[in-house]
């Protein structure tokens, strides 16, 4: 009963927001962690499209009324983007695993000499990215370890050749501590380090590398990596060049509930400056063959009621992104009634989850994709790099200049 007031109220023009939580109440006797009732007033500020507080936040995370909260995030979802649910034609480009930092949680890194290193030249990115243009690819997603003796012109002479096989081709690439790597390499600027890598080709940069914000966790987890003022710089910067980004949050480790409210907070501030986040893609930790093996990683229901938080809170992102190869396209399905809006994308030849013994898979059809979408009950639609939907024909510099305009 309370589920369907709560949808007929963001479907029915005219209702206002009172009887949202006077029906959220009607299941209040449930004994599951936080009841219904005590989530009405939230109830109310998602009808009346307010925005819930860090304290709300919070209570949505310690409920396990999962059915509640997937019909809240539903409403943003649906007042958001209506039935549609989105997908990209992608490949993944991990250029080397060879690393000087030895994070916790990360199997990707390896140092010259180990077992599994690898680096690809520019000619075998080439190769692979061409047999994957004439499969019908619109971006491509690069990123790799921070290489100790690769000199910053190789990464300038990468991009530059990519754009020459196709002018078209969005180039996703680099996360924030690759980037300051890349100052640290050349002794320039963050700044002059951005410019240079838009001026080669650049279309857009990673959101990985985020983590958990808390400084507690980042000194178990990433020592030595970014810290999260730094990922923000770093973004802001990119955001005030007028480009645009994606972020993220791995989660399921040992971060507490109060840190990811934390996370999502700081996220949404930039947010609030910049307008530069095209989406939020929220990354299931795996630690089968990291040195965090010991811990349990998050539960499905864990899954979904993060995405379905984040959908609430994060109210000034129009996207939230189900990325199946950390949740599986089950999961990932069943996340397009949570929240999720966006199913991320073909994602060829993925290799930092797959190493960490990751069990999602590798690479989906368009058709795999859309059949998921339909069964879920939404409308698929192939989108390009800024989340509009895919014309054929058009040049990354045309559809940069359109959105811009």
């Amino acid at each position: 009963m309370v589920l369907e007031k709560l949808i007929r109220h963001a479907r029915g023009a005219g209702i206002p927001a009172g009887p949202v939580a006077a029906c959220a109440t009607e299941a209040a006797g449930r004994d599951a962690g936080a009841t219904i009732s005590d989530l009405a007033d939230i109830c109310d500020k998602v009808a009346a499209i307010a925005r819930i507080s860090d304290a709300d936040a919070l209570r949505l995370y310690r409920s396990r009324d999962l059915n509640v909260l997937g019909a809240l995030a539903n409403i943003v979802r649906e007042r958001k983007n209506g039935h549609r649910a989105s997908y990209i034609l992608n490949r993944y480009l991990n250029y080397s695993n060879i690393c000087i930092l030895s994070c916790q949680f990360c199997e990707f890194g390896k140092k010259k000499r180990d077992a599994g290193a690898f680096e690809l030249t520019i000619e075998q990115m080439i190769e692979r990215v061409a047999s994957d243009l004439r499969r019908g690819i619109t971006e491509v997603h690069i990123v790799g370890g921070l290489h100790p003796s690769l000199p910053f012109s190789h990464y300038t002479d990468m991009i530059r050749a990519l754009k020459a096989l196709a002018p078209n081709l969005h180039i996703k690439a680099f996360t924030a501590v690759e980037l300051y790597h890349f100052a640290s390499l050349t002794k320039k600027p963050l700044a002059e380090i951005l410019v240079l890598l838009r001026d080669a080709g650049l279309d857009s940069i990673t959101g990985g590398g985020a983590e958990i914000f808390a400084p507690r966790v980042r000194n178990i987890l990433c020592k030595g990596k970014e810290t999260a003022d730094e990922y923000l710089a770093c973004h802001r910067a990119w955001h005030h060049m007028g480009m645009r980004s994606t972020c993220t949050m791995l989660y399921g480790h040992m971060e507490t509930l109060e840190e990811r409210v934390d996370h999502l907070r700081r996220l949404r501030e930039l947010q609030d400056e910049t307008r530069g986040f095209t989406s939020f893609v929220p990354l299931h930790f795996v630690p089968d063959k990291t040195k965090l093996a010991h811990l349990t990683p998050a539960s499905g229901f864990d899954d979904l009621r993060n995405l379905a938080v984040a959908r609430i809170y994060l109210d000034n992102f129009d996207h939230i992104t189900g990325y199946w190869i950390a949740l599986g396209m089950k999961l990932a399905q069943v996340s397009l009634s949570f929240g999720v809006d966006d199913l991320h994308g073909t994602i060829l030849e993925e290799r930092i989850f797959e190493m960490a013994g990751g069990r999602g898979g590798q690479q989906q059809t368009r058709e795999q994709l859309e059949r998921a979408i339909r069964e879920a009950g939404r409308v698929p639609v192939q989108r390009d790099s800024l989340f509009r939907p895919f014309k054929a024909g058009e040049t990354a510099a045309e559809l940069a200049q359109e959105f811009t305009a």
